[in-house]
């Protein structure tokens, strides 16, 4: 056992490897802009959606509410999707500064944004699972209590 410990440490990033980094950056990259530009435009149109629910309600006071609610839950969305867009345009930063100085640093940063991201959103897809099977669940009771 000892001796598959010792041979983990003695991993090398061969061409091949560096090259698939290299590409994983740059669609990284590419993907987190394409992100920021998603939530820039996710919170303008929570904001005009709000604005306008608002104004064209028929109801002023459950119109402001209505318009209100949609604008949190666009604005709440985008931030959330900041994260990972955050984590996963500095892994790209990070391994392809790694790769152009020759800095292990930057590619041991890198692979930690990388392992952040994915984190985030493995554990986001957990909340959403759970609240899915919730709703369900709620939506089940609900229609079996509704049939007696």
């Amino acid at each position: 056992m000892e001796e598959q410990k010792g041979s983990l440490f003695e991993l090398q990033v061969d061409p091949v490897s560096i090259q698939h980094l290299q590409d994983a950056a740059r669609w990284g990259k590419f993907l987190s802009i394409v992100g920021f530009i998603m939530i820039g435009l996710l919170v303008l149109l929570g904001v005009v959606m709000g604005t306008v629910l608002s104004l064209f309600s028929g109801s002023v006071g459950a119109g402001f509410f209505l318009g209100a609610k949609i604008s949190v839950f666009y604005v709440a969305f985008a931030f959330l999707y900041f994260f990972p867009c955050l984590y996963l345009f500095r892994f790209a930063k990070q391994v392809q500064a790694a790769f152009r100085t020759n800095d292990q640093e930057s590619l041991i940063d890198g692979f930690g944004n990388l392992k952040s991201c994915l984190k985030f959103v493995g554990i986001l897809t957990i909340v959403a699972i759970v609240l899915y099977l919730f709703f369900a669940l709620a939506l089940a009771v609900g229609l079996a209590s509704g049939l007696k």
